[in-house]
């Protein structure tokens, strides 16, 4: 009883670096989900001014919904990368306590999602960035 609950405790620390990790994640989420709602409110503003306004300016808007529609693909992208890293990390955790608990090695199977997990979250980032790129090289001339 006394080595299994040693395994017990030592899975414990082990598992306390990935919770961290679902920390940032979580925060990186909200940050994009900042981001998406800020064009989700562009796009009403520009739908507004498209209802309320002649049709001249119609090409310079109609060219800014494709940006911003193109940005909220990126996000959504970006935070189901970020979504779907969170919870393979969720899915160490528990693979790991599961292992302990029933006493089966399956640290190549954790391995496995930890490798997936930064996969999916190396594919958010870049998508994030993406992002970010778009928004900094078209919003300067976008605004009108």
């Amino acid at each position: 009883m006394g080595n299994h609950l040693s395994d017990i405790s030592q899975v414990i620390q082990l598992a306390i670096a990935p919770v961290f990790l679902l920390t940032a994640i979580a925060t990186m989420i909200n940050a994009m989900n900042t981001r998406l709602g800020r064009i989700v409110d562009r796009r009403r503003v520009i739908l507004d001014r498209l209802e309320n306004t002649v049709r001249e300016h119609h090409p310079i808007w109609s060219a800014e919904m494709e940006q911003l529609r193109r940005r909220s693909r990126l996000i959504y992208f970006a935070m189901f990368g970020a979504v779907l890293a969170a919870l393979l990390i969720c899915l160490v955790v528990a693979g790991s306590f599961l292992g302990a608990l029933l006493g089966i090695e399956i640290s190549r199977e954790i391995a496995g999602l930890f490798v997936a997990a930064m996969l999916a979250m190396i594919v958010a980032l870049s998508l994030f960035l993406r992002e970010v790129f778009l928004a900094v090289t078209t919003g300067a001339h976008n605004r009108r």
